[in-house]
């Protein structure tokens, strides 16, 4: 190997750039641009001309380019072709049929189901059931069927199939049923669910009539109102087998009207056949038969739909029949529950039948003087139930009637609806559903009518708050008159914090904040956190509201973007401080975080904001431990480092430093935030030899070393092996362009040092995944640097080249690894950049070897002999390659490689480099694993130089490369 001798040609990299420009030629483009606007004409064929001939009706110049897109399209639209096309083959529609059409669609919108924004039952349903509960012991009814439902022989006559099934709705002896007593809320729940199933499977099994006395069963005990604060939810699970039965029997008749073929969704009475409406009838005949006046109710409720089998108008007719049976229902709280279930039937089968409806609320208000009747009083006592408790269970009966007529009702609705109320005496029960119902634009106008009536309510059979706490979310999504805004928030704060019970006063006041962030300063604001503090901080009540108090947080956050402002707010930290629980305080940190990330647009240097973002970020960053997972630490960095860009100091750099330094010290357990924080200094070294413009002072001098040793000092904390490496190169670079040579020097020994540190493979995504890429990118980043470093006048020449090789010489490679030799290839390009007169780029205010050494023989020497070495070390791997004959594709590919180094740096004049380089090409053709496109282009480029004056020695070389087939 010693008889290669390198020497690297001279290269004017200036010439070369020069060669390298395109050649500037000038075009005439006349009228046309290319920014300009085409204009695209539509040309039609005349008839009679040779093919091609077109007539144009453009006015533009001839001159133009035509449009490549409507020459293709000869002037044609395709969509219009289909279109015309689709136009061509319909038929056209008679004027009658699309008049009936069009009645017929009037008639669909008109009687189609509610929209989106009618909130269904299925929503309040849970909320119905997690409300009322009790510890009380519950009884239930359990039928038990008899064979007596099964059905029939095929001989039986009709007649006696009636009679039959008439005798068995009557045959309710004893088996047939019996009661279950001591169940807890959960069994009775469960035991409904069973009798669900059971109407399910008798109806499977075509017993019908077996269906039906389930359905009657469970319908009675809905008359039961025994533990009078479970009524709400019992009426929901006895309801939800009503609803199974009356889908039953719909789907049932519709199926027998869908044969041959199915039913229209919007089909009339003339499209059922005889037999579906005789076992509609049929149905109907047998409700009308159940003697007790609720079971009958509410199963003809059930099944209101099947109407639409028989007449047109039934279900109109219907409606109001059923609504005037309530009338018989003695318990208030029982009729109100079956008028809420009327309008629920009501409003899913016919919603524009609005007179029904109202019927039934102003029946119900008919109903309201019994709420205090004797009878009422006695049931109460005798179930020690308050009044209070008591009414509040007819709210959800009442708010779903209310919302079913309020649904796109006009606004004189509530104005009648509020003069009812006043005839009433201000019920409050009523009060508040009417407010809760109606839309908030139509309360919010009427804010103030609503606060004198609220004043006027008697308190004891319903709290003012809870009526204040309905007025407040209509406030908070409509606006009142702005002359009544002051007013309207005064009065309701006056009744709020007059509240005893923590949990009702927060529950209340929550609603009430974003009023008052909407409408109003700081100071409302500030002075609304400081009740809540008074409130909430005797016996630790806070700790029962956290999720009242993280709503407080985001209402104000929703309208105060302003972070100057917010954390001028003397009660807003204080207020922060009542997030005891761990997890629910770092969640509220988060919120104001993400928050101030997205609407901080200008960098800050505010001291308010600083110390408070800074307390937040330390409670987040706090909360870090062992257990926490990479996600969520992931999450919290992302934070922070969000803070930490958007602080700024000017040009008060040392500031910046400080803060950064304190920053460190505060966020130590996260590794990302650490990242940042040097790459911030870093950034704040290059921003002061910018403002410096590259000659710094004495001061900026020393200051920019004190950034280096920061970045210094911070790296070796991270526990990243490649955020090291690339994070020493980066500071080692910014060092170099501030001129601190010594602190460049010791940031690339650092980063050669640790290079034994990186493992064989790293983790990725959760993947472990080879860590030789990832070396190989910085090495090459590396050795791109190492060209601007001056040699240090201690340690002898090429000192940190050496270092670097020897590091790469003793890294445990991956076994079959070519790493080692391409490293040694990507260094030749290297030490022939050093030898040149001039380098390539360099550092202002910085000598690089160039002018350290000005070519000195002994240094291009030294070069010389480290590239002889690199180049044996190299030839002895592909000898070795050379051995196994499964290793040729990567023998050929690292040859490839050394003569493409050496035709770009090496100088051919020399005949053994230039053996070497066609030795080398022979060597990666040998068994045509060379790519023939490279090849191919490899030679075009050398017979190309060979035409420069410099290059002629190539000329001879060039013969002796010859192109090898695959084969």
């Amino acid at each position: 190997m010693a008889a290669v001798q390198w020497r690297s040609h001279g290269r004017n990299y200036d010439t070369e750039l020069q060669r390298c420009r395109l050649e500037a030629a000038l075009v005439d483009f006349g009228d046309y641009h290319p920014l300009k606007p085409i204009m695209v004409t539509d040309t039609k064929t005349r008839r009679g001309t040779r093919k091609g001939s077109t007539s144009s009706s453009s006015s533009s110049s001839s001159s133009a380019p035509p449009d490549p897109l409507s020459s293709m399209l000869d002037g044609t639209d395709p969509l219009s072709m289909f279109a015309a096309a689709s136009a061509s083959e319909t038929p056209p529609m008679s004027h009658s049929s699309s008049t009936g059409d069009l009645g017929r669609r009037k008639r669909e919108k008109e009687e189609e189901a509610v929209g989106p924004d009618f909130e269904p039952w299925s929503l309040k349903r849970g909320e119905i059931l997690a409300r009322f509960t009790t510890t009380e012991k519950l009884s239930i009814n359990l039928f038990i069927g008899s064979d007596r439902g099964k059905a029939t022989s095929q001989g039986s006559a009709v007649s006696e199939k009636v009679r039959t099934r008439l005798e068995e709705l009557d045959d309710l002896e004893e088996g047939s049923q019996r009661e279950l007593l001591n169940l807890s809320q959960q069994d009775y729940a469960n035991r409904i669910e069973e009798l669900n199933q059971s109407l399910k499977e008798a109806w499977s099994s075509d017993q019908k009539v077996k269906a039906l006395k389930i359905v009657i069963q469970c319908s009675k005990l809905l008359s039961d109102n025994s533990v009078i604060q479970f009524y709400p939810s019992k009426f929901v699970l006895i309801t939800d087998i009503l609803d199974t039965f009356g889908r039953l029997v719909y789907d049932r008749i519709w199926t027998m009207c869908s044969d041959p073929r199915p039913l229209p969704d919007n089909f009339t009475v003339e499209d059922v056949n005889d037999t579906a409406k005789e076992t509609c009838l049929n149905w109907f005949y047998k409700i009308a038969s159940i003697r007790e006046l609720l079971p009958r109710l509410y199963v003809e409720a059930a099944i209101l739909k099947c109407n639409r089998f028989l007449n047109k108008s039934g279900i109109q007719e219907t409606l109001p029949r059923l609504t005037a049976m309530v009338r018989g229902i003695g318990d208030p709280l029982v009729a109100a529950y079956a008028r809420a279930y009327l309008c629920r039937v009501g409003m899913e089968v016919a919603p524009h039948l609005k007179d029904s409806l109202n019927r039934n609320f102003f029946d119900l208000l008919g109903t309201f003087r019994q709420i205090s009747s004797e009878n009422v009083r006695a049931q109460l006592v005798l179930q020690r139930v308050e009044m209070p408790e008591y009414l509040t269970l007819y709210s959800p009966a009442i708010s779903w009637i209310l919302q079913c007529i309020a649904y796109r009702a006009p606004e004189s609705l509530l104005t009648e609806m509020m003069e009812r109320c006043k005839k009433l005496g201000n019920n409050a029960l009523l009060l508040n559903s009417v407010m809760r119902a109606f839309r908030p634009e139509f309360v919010a106008a009427r804010a103030t009518d609503f606060i004198g009536m609220i004043k006027d309510c008697d308190e004891a059979g319903f709290p003012k708050h809870l009526l204040f706490g309905s007025l407040g979310r209509s406030l908070a999504s409509a606006d009142p008159p702005e002359s009544e805004r002051l007013t309207i928030l005064n009065e309701a704060w006056k009744v709020i914090t007059k509240v005893r019970s923590p949990q009702d006063y927060i529950n209340c006041a929550e609603i009430w904040v974003e009023f008052t962030c909407r409408h109003f300063t700081k100071r409302e604001v500030n002075t609304i956190l400081a009740d809540i503090i008074k409130h909430m901080t005797p016996d630790r009540a806070f700790e029962d509201a956290y999720p009242q108090l993280q709503s407080v947080i985001r209402k104000i956050l929703t309208y105060f973007h302003d972070f100057s402002v917010l954390f001028s707010m003397e009660r807003f930290l204080p207020f922060l401080d009542m997030f005891q629980k761990d997890s629910v305080r770092v969640e509220v940190c988060k919120s104001i975080m993400e928050v101030f990330i997205k609407h901080q647009v200008e960098l800050t240097r505010d001291p308010v904001i600083l110390n408070a973002m800074l307390h937040i970020c330390k409670t987040m960053h706090d909360s870090v431990n062992a257990l926490t997972l990479e996600d969520e630490k992931r999450s919290l960095a992302l934070l922070i480092i969000g803070f930490i860009r958007m602080v700024s100091f000017s040009r008060d750099f040392e500031q910046q430093l400080s803060f950064c330094v304190e920053a460190r010290a505060t966020f130590c357990n996260l590794e990302p935030v650490l990242v940042q924080l040097i790459h911030t200094v870093n950034q704040l070294a290059m921003e002061t030899r910018r403002v410096m413009r590259g000659n710094h002072s004495r001061k900026t001098a020393a200051f920019v070393r004190a950034c280096a040793a920061y970045s210094f000092i911070t790296i070796p904390s991270l526990s990243s092996i490649f955020s090291r490496l690339s994070l020493y190169l980066l500071s080692g670079q910014v060092a170099l362009a501030n001129q601190c040579l010594s602190q460049a020097d010791a940031f690339l020994k650092a980063a050669v040092s640790i290079l034994p540190e990186v493992p064989r493979s790293i983790s990725v995504e959760g993947k472990l995944r080879s860590s030789e890429s990832f070396l190989m990118d910085f090495i090459n980043s590396f050795l791109a640097t190492l060209l601007v470093i001056p040699d240090h006048p201690e340690h002898g020449v090429l000192y940190l080249v050496r270092g670097l090789l020897n590091m790469v010489q003793d890294y445990t490679w991956e076994d079959n690894s070519d790493a080692k030799v391409r490293v040694y290839i990507s260094a030749l390009p290297l030490l022939a950049a050093m030898s040149q007169e001039t380098y390539l780029y360099s550092i202002p205010k910085v000598d690089s070897n160039d002018t350290l050494y000005g070519g000195d023989p002994k240094f291009l020497s030294e070069i010389n002999k480290l590239c002889e070495t690199l180049i044996g070390q190299i030839l002895d791997h592909l000898k070795t390659l050379g051995r196994d004959e499964q290793s040729t594709r990567r023998q050929g590919a690292l040859a490839f490689s050394l003569f493409g180094v050496l035709l770009a740096h090496g100088d051919l004049r020399n005949n053994k480099l230039s053996q070497l380089a066609v030795n080398l090409w022979n060597l990666s053709h040998k068994h045509g694993c060379c790519e023939t496109r490279t090849s191919v282009r490899t030679l075009e480029f050398i017979k190309h130089q060979t035409q420069q004056p410099d290059m002629t020695h190539l000329s001879d070389m060039v013969q002796r490369l010859t192109l090898q087939s695959r084969t």
